[in-house]
């Protein structure tokens, strides 16, 4: 089930804004790719905060 508008799995719940969005737009992108829900929320959220990690570094 994609996820949008402010709905997002419960896991996500107590994320920043910036990291729930983004993992949220990862999480969709696996599902379309036709990757089990629970490892989509997992990896989602596990790549947001790579991602952030590698753009703070950058600076």
């Amino acid at each position: 089930m994609p996820w949008y508008h402010g709905d997002y799995p419960p896991s996500y719940k107590n994320q920043p804004k910036k990291i729930r969005e983004k993992a949220v737009e990862i999480a969709n992108a696996l599902l379309a790719d036709s990757v089990e829900e629970g490892v989509a929320i997992a990896t989602g959220l596990k790549n947001t905060r790579e991602f952030f990690k590698r753009e703070k570094d950058e600076q």
